[in-house]
């Protein structure tokens, strides 16, 4: 089995042959809403599929549409197994949309500090906000999207905890291979953020099954072997989830050798 830590399943336009997909390889997909809407979609999506896990966030390049609709928010979350995707942009969303996401951030971490799901982040040019935001809550469960900041903010949102998936621009950015090897193995997971990171990246639409490039990328730059790489991955997951009910059906898969390939699909 892989894993697919942040994904955006409801943005895929063939749905069918990207399930196909995540079935035959297995990819334990979190599937990341950037709304409502695209919560909505991601739940039809995600009932097709049980290796789809939803997640529902506000996405901080939406805030601005939201932040007045926060009353609305509170029954989604306490619905989501997990939420994301959430977080801060100070580099993509004009300045004037920064008080909105900073106020439905804080609204949605302080929902994941009460309900103690985990949070699936997104902190471009905005690391430090976001840490100081994950402090305040005292958030004990986060995942941080595709971190691409400076490397001591890195370090102490290593020293506070977090967990960090590693996507598909290792294959092509020296930073991001060095954050992966600053990333402890135990704080260790993968992503694709597909379909959309690929086609940023190269201008290629992006697969599910990308995760395997991903992880054996990650495998050299950790100079682990690629089993036991995949195996402490699922691990970290394991660990993160805790007793959450979503990871349950999962754990039989996820526990001893989780192999690559020759898993049942369900």
């Amino acid at each position: 089995m892989l894993i697919d830590a942040h994904a955006h399943v409801d943005y895929y336009k063939n749905t069918d042959q990207v399930l196909a997909e995540i079935r035959e390889h297995q990819i334990l997909t979190l599937s990341n809403a950037v709304h409502p809407a695209s919560y909505r979609r991601t739940l039809e999506i995600a009932a097709q599929c049980p290796l789809v896990v939803p997640s529902f966030g506000v996405h901080p390049w939406w805030a601005a549409e939201y932040v007045d609709q926060l009353d609305q928010m509170g029954p989604l979350i306490e619905q989501s197994p997990l939420i994301g995707e959430i977080g801060l942009d100070y580099l993509w969303v004009d300045k004037v949309a920064i008080p909105a996401q900073q106020r439905i951030f804080d609204f949605f971490l302080a929902a994941a500090s009460e309900q103690d799901k985990i949070v699936n982040l997104h902190t471009k040019d905005a690391e430090a906000d976001v840490l100081a935001l994950l402090r305040k809550h005292q958030i004990r469960r986060a995942i941080v999207h595709w971190y691409a900041g400076p490397l001591d903010v890195l370090q102490e949102m290593i020293e506070f905890g977090a967990y960090f998936t590693i996507g598909l621009e290792i294959l092509t950015s020296k930073h991001i291979q060095a954050v992966a090897q600053a990333v402890p193995l135990d704080r260790l997971l993968t992503e694709t953020d597909n379909p959309g990171a690929w086609e940023w990246l190269v201008k290629e639409p992006g697969r599910p099954s990308q995760v395997r490039q991903v992880l054996t990328r990650l495998a050299e730059v950790k100079q682990v072997p690629l089993e036991n790489l995949n195996q402490t991955i699922a691990e970290n997951l394991i660990r993160l989830a805790g007793q959450d009910t979503w990871v349950q059906p999962f754990l039989p898969r996820l526990t001893g050798q989780n192999r690559l390939s020759g898993s049942p699909t369900p």
